[in-house]
């Protein structure tokens, strides 16, 4: 029987088909799921059909770690079967089919990751918001800005830099709100998503708080400047 260090050392030396074979062989889970990690550590793309094939294993972490490899081999042929993963009955799973779909970049994920933002579990939809901004595409705004008045700040800060990362003007004024939320890890990542995105128009509202403020956080007042610098530094 495969042993954990003789994974290690196929790893090591990029032994893709060896450990397709391990993987082929092996009858005990921590060893299969070892092995589906390492298949995404080595990146070969002549793994993927062998890891689709574990995103049905009854075993939730073993769907997990095929999924995590998916995304990161980047190969297209996962795309179809990583939505369906986005319905699965454990949030880990949910989360990491996600942040794998945004890995990938294939738009074809973008309207199901939009609707997986329906999802009842936090963690899943933080990085549901981030696979968006990775995606790029811009209908994701509008259901990115109604998402920053959730009432879990940690989503709202998640979403902030999202809303940064996809650099459309029709988060402004959505963003602008923020400077002002009772969370600082908000207000901080919404200082840093208006800077990100450059408009000229936020820079009243980035002056006033930095005002307000009053010397309230160092952390804040620096992202409010660092925002105002970088919106008329592009200007210039």
């Amino acid at each position: 029987m495969i042993n954990l260090s003789e994974l290690e050392n196929m790893r090591e030396h990029k032994d893709v088909e060896g450990l397709i074979n391990a993987l082929k062989i092996a009858d005990d889970d921590k060893i299969i799921e070892s092995t589906l990690y390492f298949l995404g550590d080595v990146g070969d793309p002549q793994a993927v059909e062998y890891l689709l094939d574990f995103l049905n294993h009854e075993k939730w972490s073993i769907r997990k770690a095929a999924a995590l490899s998916l995304g990161r081999i980047g190969d297209r042929r996962a795309v179809e079967p990583l939505i369906n993963l986005l319905r699965d009955d454990y949030w880990h799973v949910r989360e990491i089919a996600a942040l794998s779909l945004g890995m990938i970049g294939d738009k074809r994920a973008v309207d199901p990751i939009i609707k997986a933002l329906e999802d009842g579990c936090v963690n899943v939809k933080c990085e549901i918001v981030d696979a968006l901004a990775n995606l790029g595409d811009k209908k994701a705004v509008a259901p990115l800005t109604r998402i920053m008045k959730d009432e879990d700040y940690i989503l709202r800060a998640c979403t902030a830099i999202s809303l940064g990362k996809l650099g459309d003007d029709q988060a402004v004024q959505s963003l602008v709100s923020a400077l002002g939320d009772e969370n600082f890890f908000v207000r901080v990542n919404a200082a840093n998503a208006l800077g990100l995105i450059g408009d000229e128009s936020a820079v009243p509202y980035l002056e006033e708080a930095l005002k307000l403020s009053q010397g309230e956080s160092e952390g804040f007042e620096k992202a409010l400047k660092d925002a105002i610098t970088r919106i008329k530094s592009r200007s210039n």
